[in-house]
């Protein structure tokens, strides 16, 4: 039984109180719409903290088991248990108008929906809490954010990682401290709403195969293919589309689904149908042939330069990547100042300071940010308990965060403390491991490789809004900074590339992440875009900073972090970018804004927006 302290009552508290279902399970791999549930735990509580159910039983998936070293569930162990369908009606009567709650919830409820789909049946879950978005915004004084690191400092008993109803019972003690943590820090439970935007039910499709050449540019008439071009297909055909595309593909062409400043040339029979891509091929001045000219062409398609090569002629100077493209429809912003080629940008080491700044105007807040980022400390754009120091400006003291600050007795500093000379460190837990890069707007950090199953985590957070949404974006894009296909952008209505390597994950109301498996990408691919759009009429400059933290991992401490101030009028925000320096993977801050909205910045790199 847990203490009491960690079981507080908030039936009364209404932002605070509802039924729960805390859900754990154990899978034969990572991937949802493939693997399997090997076992689940589901255990229920009231508003009261009060436990009032318990059900957990061994899944027969009727499939490898595969990590058995990781679960311990053998075939043998299996052997006998019920398959999913024959105790998916006990699950769902126990998620049934409760919210469900799981550590790296999204995880679960994809894992959950995927085996209410295969049976045929509705998961009834209509929200969903993820403990481990819950912790990122308490912020705990932990090595990281793992169930056992949480547990620790929670003071619950672990005895079997990786057994779904140990697992279970050690995240009810880990809520139960979280949420009194939440309760006196007065943060905003983020809760999601199930089924999300980015329906767990999407299935990429296959992904098409990866072009191995680099793009020569434009067809010219009279000259042949080569290998590496762009090629559309549009309108009716003779020969099947589906001929046509495998006969290109097989000779070294990249077939794509839109048209883009960068296509190579348009096949057609009707170039003047007015269809979508062929007034696209006339506006951006893309060549046009026709199918018997295409099928002659394929014939002789000459060699092309493969990816990681330089093409004949090209400069060996590798160059910073470049701003997003712009497009007749795209305005062009002041670009940011790139970090210089021979060097990155010294990354300053996690201050024990964690400053939060309250008031003012937004120039002046964002002006205050960049000084304490200055002295090396980290700006916070949310109340934690790993906040150090406020800073209040003008109308700070009305913030209604004022309470809790006064509750927790933080030193509360007006401007003139960011100006003195650094004081000094204060008596704060430091958490264990290598310590986080604060990276300025602009700044670099070279990524290390990562083990085989890790992914790199790039998270976005930003204030609690009561009169937007925030949407995380990312592109996939090539060395034209154009993505492959539609499928390389990755937004909430298509949370996944069809390769599985990048994906959108959602955590709550004010913070959302992406995955990226650097490994699995293909070798076309020279930078990943990740970006923020408003679903409202709101601006950046009335949101205030955003938060992006870099992690090796989904519970990992992060290994950099940068607080973004936009301008005041942009609706559109370009936060980060991973990219390829010869070698090596490269992370950069970026903050560069766009008044414009998410279909122009999509246009730009070459997604066809309906």
């Amino acid at each position: 039984m847990l203490p009491e302290t960690l079981a507080p009552d908030v039936s009364r508290l209404s932002d605070y109180a509802y039924d729960w279902a805390l859900v754990d399970v154990e899978t034969s791999g990572l991937i949802a719409r493939r693997d399997r549930i090997l076992s689940i735990a589901v255990l229920t509580f009231g508003p009261d903290g009060e436990q009032t159910g318990e059900f957990s039983t061994l899944v027969n998936p009727g499939c490898d088991p595969g990590p058995v070293h990781v679960h311990g569930l053998t075939p043998e162990r299996l052997q006998g248990a019920p398959t999913f369908d024959q105790v998916a009606g006990r699950i769902g009567a126990l998620l049934q108008d409760r919210v469900m709650v799981a550590h790296n919830a999204q995880f679960d409820y994809d894992f959950l929906a995927h085996e209410f789909g295969r049976a045929r049946l509705h998961l009834p879950v209509t929200q969903r809490l993820c403990t481990l978005a819950l912790n990122r915004r308490v912020e705990p004084p932990t090595d990281d954010l793992s169930l056992a690191s949480l547990a620790a400092h929670y003071g619950v008993s672990q005895t079997q990682a990786h057994d779904a109803l140990d697992d279970t019972r050690v995240l009810a003690g880990i809520f139960r401290a979280s949420l009194a943590e939440a309760v006196r820090l007065d943060l905003p439970l983020p809760l999601v709403p199930c089924p999300p935007r980015q329906d767990p039910q999407f299935a990429p499709k296959p992904p098409k195969t990866p072009c191995a050449y680099r793009n020569p540019g434009r067809f010219t008439s009279g000259g042949p293919l080569v290998q590496g071009m762009k090629v559309a297909l549009s309108g009716e055909t003779t020969t099947s589309r589906a001929e046509l595309v495998t006969r290109a593909v097989d000779a070294g062409l990249n077939v794509m689904s839109t048209v883009s400043r960068h296509t190579s040339v348009l096949v057609t029979n009707d170039g003047t149908s007015g269809s979508a891509k062929a007034r696209r091929a006339i506006a951006e001045g893309v060549p046009v042939v026709d199918e018997h000219a295409f099928l002659v062409l394929l014939k002789d398609v000459h060699p092309g330069t493969p990816h990681g090569k330089r093409a004949s002629g090209s400069p060996a100077t590798a160059v910073a990547p470049a701003a997003p493209p712009s497009s007749p429809t795209v305005p062009t912003p002041p670009s940011v100042p790139a970090p210089r080629a021979e060097s990155t940008p010294a990354a300053k080491p996690f201050g024990r300071r964690r400053v939060l700044v309250l008031g003012g105007t937004h120039e002046e807040a964002s002006a205050a940010r960049a000084r304490v980022v200055e002295l090396g400390w980290a700006a916070a754009i949310n109340l934690s308990a790993s906040v150090t120091d406020i800073v209040l400006l003008a109308g700070g003291d009305n913030d209604r965060r004022m309470r809790r600050v006064a509750s927790m007795g933080l030193p509360v500093h007006d401007p003139v403390w960011l100006g003195a000379p650094a004081p000094q460190p204060v008596a704060t837990p430091v958490r264990g491991g290598a310590p986080a890069a604060i990276l300025p707007r602009g700044g670099v950090l070279d990524l290390p490789d990562l083990p085989a199953t890790a992914r790199w985590h790039v998270g976005a957070s930003w204030a609690h809004q009561r009169n937007c949404e925030i949407d995380v974006v990312a592109f996939v894009l090539d060395e034209e900074e154009q993505v492959s296909g539609d499928g390389d952008f990755v937004f909430y209505g298509a949370p996944e590339s069809p390769d599985g390597a990048t994906r959108l994950l959602c955590d709550g109301p004010t913070e959302q992440s992406v995955t990226l498996d650097l490994t699995a990408l293909p070798p076309a691919v020279h930078r990943i875009a990740i970006a923020a759009a408003i679903d409202g009429e709101a601006t950046f400059g009335d949101i205030g900073a955003v938060q992006i933290t870099l992690a090796p991992g989904s519970d990992a401490p992060a290994a950099a972090q940068a607080a973004l101030d936009a301008a005041t009028s942009e609706r559109t925000l370009l936060l980060a970018e991973i990219y390829r320096r010869g070698p090596l993977w490269r992370f950069r801050a970026v903050g560069q804004g766009y008044d414009h909205g998410l279909e122009a910045l999509a246009r730009g790199y070459g997604v066809d927006v309906a």
